[in-house]
């Protein structure tokens, strides 16, 4: 366990700021380009979806 502090303080202490904060800009770049693909392309999977259902029979059967 002594080590497994020693090894943490160590990556903490030699880990370099600037890099982690462009980490995390990268991420947050990625976040809203996923986002926005998924609400553009939900938009377009919920419209095929409705013209499908409206196309299919209401299968009451008579």
């Amino acid at each position: 366990m002594k080590n497994f502090l020693q090894r943490a303080k160590q990556f903490l202490v030699n880990e370099d700021g600037p890099t982690a904060t462009e980490y995390a800009v990268m991420l947050a770049l990625i976040i809203i380009v996923a986002l926005a693909a998924i609400t553009l392309l939900g938009e377009k999977v919920n419209d095929i979806f409705t013209n499908v259902e409206g196309s299919l029979p209401d299968g009451s059967g008579a």
